[in-house]
């Protein structure tokens, strides 16, 4: 395995960087994932896309579950390595490990036995349209296990320092998507062409491949990987830990799901047109919040080893450079989908009636994309030293605020595009207050050391 990067020592910029781009880079590996499915599937209609948007739905949802033994397990891993103790680390990595693969056991049979009930949620038209979306999350949802596993492994390397290995084994889970949703979709030769059932089947497949190609990259990595012993039992403590630090995020991010969903369903009504413009709008706009995700990951790392190692300075330093770098994307992305909104929607969809929906819906959620990188880089700094109530509390808030507001606002002679300025609205909010809030805890933070030195 590829040596790990030192995030206690060294130019901070220099390190943020280095362990931040593999994961900004993986990120755009993740977004390739939905796009090359995105691009494929509306090659079949709209139709198409909308099924694959309401079966999606629920993938989201399952990611919020993956953020308990996810960030729970990465932030215990990181302090316990910045505090240089990598035998606890690595029990609680082995705790993430199982708690991950009972989560995607029990959301996979849940996803089987209700796939009616949950898609008969959104209220769809066409029975076409709900057939094929209960089929999409049956194989994607069903199987979801690997997409567990592979996020909780790429936590706890991002926690040691090691951000490679992520950035490559997700490349080559991308080049096998790549190569089979046209084959699966579409078919060749005597290969008979499954529509949306096989873009399922190229997605579960990478993943698959993901997950045996992490197992090789770790098999002898003897700092945390080679001591973690999953025949022996985890402390109920370390579980415990986990689960107080992950559940905030996961909640949140549950919880956003399912408030989409709701916002989903409210779109259903202008057809399922709008349906399809927003999973397509949201997969373009996502250049931005997967990207923000990805440098939270890196944010979090970097403060989570530093803050088990005390460095107050380091850390202070670390945020600001993020905040930074965050906002210089937020621009860029904001300019691209105001500049090029048309082009970007066309790649996707082509049909003549439904490309200015989708160019409306680039051009308010635009507005947002700084705001939203802000608030990825403070939620980073916010469960690096542990805090993962602040982000949370602020994005439920938000979040929820976007059904009476979508409501209100679609009221008026916005219609449609009153939804999409709820949304937009909301990530202007939590893009602005969760960085200042930070900037609140942390001057207590250093206060406290300053106070600690006088003593």
């Amino acid at each position: 395995m590829r040596k790990k990067i030192d995030l206690l020592e060294g130019s901070i910029a220099g390190t943020l960087a280095r362990l931040a781009f593999p994961i900004m880079g993986t990120s755009f590996i993740q977004m390739g994932y939905n796009l090359v499915d995105m691009i494929w599937i509306g090659r079949l209609g709209s139709n198409a896309v909308a099924a694959v948007g309401a079966a999606g739905m629920f993938m989201w949802l399952a990611n919020g579950f993956t953020m308990i033994p996810r960030i729970g397990g990465q932030v215990s891993v990181g302090q316990r390595l910045g505090a240089g103790n990598p035998e606890e680390g690595a029990e609680f990595a082995r705790g993430a490990l199982r708690m991950g693969a009972f989560l995607g056991v029990l959301y996979g049979i849940i996803s089987l036995l209700l796939n009616k009930q949950l898609i008969g949620f959104f209220n769809l038209n066409s029975p076409d349209v709900i057939w094929d979306a209960r089929v999409y999350l049956m194989i994607t949802c069903g199987l979801i296990v690997f997409s567990f596993l592979d996020q909780v492994i790429g936590g706890i390397l991002a926690a040691m320092g090691n951000t490679v290995t992520t950035f490559r084994v997700t490349t080559v889970g991308l080049v096998i998507n790549l190569i089979l949703d046209p084959l699966l979709i579409f078919g060749i030769g005597p290969l008979k062409g499954m529509g949306v059932a096989g873009a399922a089947f190229a997605t579960v497949f990478a993943q698959i491949i993901v997950f045996v190609l992490y197992l090789r990259a770790v098999w002898r990595e003897p700092i945390i990987f080679g001591r973690i012993h999953l025949c022996v039992r985890t402390p109920k403590q370390h579980i415990r830990e986990i689960v107080k630090i992950g559940l905030p995020s996961a909640m949140q991010d549950a919880l956003m799901s399912m408030i989409s969903m709701v916002i989903a369903r409210f779109i259903a009504g202008w057809g399922d047109a709008a349906v399809a413009v927003q999973k397509v709008g949201s997969q373009i706009e996502s250049i931005s919040w997967m990207m923000a995700g990805g440098f939270s990951t890196a944010v979090n790392a970097f403060i989570a080893q530093n803050y088990g190692a005390g460095k107050k300075k380091r850390i202070k330093k670390g945020y600001r450079k993020a905040i930074e770098i965050m906002a210089v994307w937020g621009v860029i992305t904001t300019l691209l989908l105001w500049v090029f909104p048309e082009f970007f929607f066309k790649i996707f969809i082509k049909e003549p009636d439904v490309i200015p929906m989708g160019v409306d819906y680039l051009r308010i959620i635009g507005i947002s994309e700084i705001f939203m990188c802000l608030e990825g880089a403070a939620t980073g700094a916010f469960q690096g030293i542990g805090k993962t109530v602040p982000p949370s509390v602020t994005g439920i808030l938000f979040n929820a605020f976007r059904i009476p507001a979508a409501m209100i606002l679609s009221a008026t002679g916005l219609g449609l595009n009153g939804v999409w300025w709820a949304l937009s609205l909301s990530c202007v909010f939590k893009g602005t207050i969760l960085p200042l809030w930070f900037k609140v805890v942390l001057k207590k933070y250093e206060k406290q050391g300053m106070e600690e030195e006088v003593r």
